[in-house]
């Protein structure tokens, strides 16, 4: 038996040898998870399109901001080559995402295997809609990130070490910055951890013992101000000026017309002949039902402006504060329904359809090597059918939301706290992406699917920690 300094040696020399086969077993790992995320694109045989990839493209390409897009992502496309190939930007994706779930089974399943990681992502894409969205020209696959990446900084800082913390940092800041929504997303969750940490501070000071989890602040506040430094800079670099985002007001006021709260507004203000009190008084009896037909159809919000209008975007944060003042339960009412609407509506495949009708003359102008594959994909030829597939997607999503609030029992029960924090924190994300979707747009299948699959990663994970980690607990 050797002398403690002989072991001490022995240990060291260990941890060195072993620190490249982890970092090797990591980088494997990483790797093939991101081929699994990409099966869809690949099989598709080009990546997936929205309906908004055409005004990325245009405003990353041909460098024309736009006021309705986050101008980084944009920017990160135009970055990664796609003037070229699409293929590097949801290569891209595919990557953060498989580091990202990589660092959380870490951080969750103590001895993780490459075998166990590769389930993990077979799982994720065979019952959900994940790939669907990692494969995709579109910031949506980067909403899960932004609640992942805020989990491991806030609440397992400890595992990921300096420098796995700054990109970690690095990588939840990207995420943010990508997509309006992101940034109240991260708010709230950083605001929930920060009044956890107050009642801990609380216990503390009167000298009370807890187990309750101790957030890291300074981990989620540096990841919320590297998103604030990318979206001011992306803003002031296409156009010279410093802001945040300047088109909230028309997305909201076109949920409000959908509700019929801006009808409502128009009939009791606006004079029967004479001065207008809006100028859309002269368009009250040309008002559209739904607020993509209002936002993107033959409607008078184009006559008016449309997102570049600054007058009628003035009058539209006017028009919002005055039903506010004139109607506020009404108001409370139709937020309460459509972020509850929001909350169940989570199928996949919203607006993945053929889109050459409107994207082929953008494509065209802007990638024309890329056009012909683009139109070769099986998505533009009609043969991408999600009736079937959601047959397993939504019961899986459903039931993984049910085994959500079964691990937060679990956890209450046992007093296994930390145990707590994913499951917990990940229910508060897809309640939170629900009411900032639903009241400040308005509900899309697509905003809810995209983090629908965070549910089913948090069991998988319980489970592969603890076999037993479902099972009723009695109270004790």
């Amino acid at each position: 038996m050797g002398t403690p300094a002989e072991s001490s040696t022995i240990s060291s020399i260990r941890a060195l040898a072993s620190a490249p086969a982890e970092g090797a077993w990591a980088a494997l790992g990483v790797g093939l998870l991101a081929l699994l995320f990409l099966a869809v694109a690949l099989w598709n045989g080009f990546p997936l399109i929205f309906y908004d990839t055409g005004a990325y493209v245009l405003e990353g390409l041909g460098h024309v901001f736009l006021v309705e897009r986050a101008p980084v992502y944009a920017e990160l496309l135009f970055l990664a080559g796609g003037a070229y190939s699409l293929w590097p930007i949801v290569a891209f994706q595919a990557l953060l995402s498989a580091y990202v779930i990589l660092e959380a089974a870490r951080a969750e399943v103590p001895g993780l295997t490459l075998g166990q990681l590769l389930g993990i992502g077979a799982i994720l894409t065979l019952l959900t809609g994940m790939a669907w969205y990692v494969g995709q020209v579109e910031p949506d696959c980067l909403t899960p990130l932004v609640v992942l990446g805020s989990w491991m900084l806030l609440f397992r800082q400890d595992r990921l070490g300096r420098w796995r913390s700054i990109v970690m940092i690095l990588i939840t800041g990207l995420a943010v910055a990508c997509h309006p929504s992101h940034l109240g997303l991260i708010c709230g969750l950083v605001l929930a951890a920060g009044l956890l940490k107050l009642v801990v501070l609380w216990r503390r000071r009167k000298r009370q013992e807890t187990a309750l989890p101790d957030p890291c602040m300074h981990g989620g506040l540096a990841g919320l101000g590297v998103a604030l430094v990318l979206i001011v800079a992306g803003n002031f670099a296409m156009t010279g000026s410093f802001f945040l985002s300047k088109s909230g007001s028309v997305f909201v006021f076109a949920r409000l017309m959908q509700d019929g709260i801006v009808k409502k507004l128009l009939d009791d203000t606006c004079p029967p002949e004479g001065n207008a009190t809006y100028r859309l008084c002269n368009y009250k009896n040309r008002l559209k039902y739904r607020a993509d037909a209002w936002l993107w159809g033959d409607s008078s919000f184009r006559s008016l402006g449309g997102f570049s209008g600054r007058q009628q975007q003035e009058e539209d944060r006017q028009m919002i504060l005055d039903s506010l003042r004139r109607y506020p339960f009404l108001h409370v009412r139709a937020a309460i329904d459509d972020s509850v609407r929001q909350m169940l509506m989570f199928r996949t495949g919203d607006g993945i359809e053929p889109q050459e009708w409107v994207l082929e003359p953008e494509f065209k102008r802007m990638i024309p090597r890329q056009l012909n594959a683009y139109l070769g994909a099986r998505q533009q030829k009609g043969l991408l059918r999600f009736h079937t597939l959601n047959l397993v997607h939504v019961p899986v999503g459903a039931i993984s939301v049910l085994g959500l609030l079964l691990l937060i029992q679990h956890s209450w029960v046992l007093r296994r706290w930390d145990r707590g924090t994913l499951p917990a924190l990940v229910l508060l994300a897809l309640m939170g992406n629900a009411i900032i979707c639903g009241t400040f747009s308005n509900p899309h299948d697509r905003y809810q699917s995209r983090v629908i699959w965070l549910p089913t990663l948090v069991l998988v994970l319980a489970l592969a920690r603890d076999r037993r980690a479902l099972q009723p607990v009695p109270d004790i």
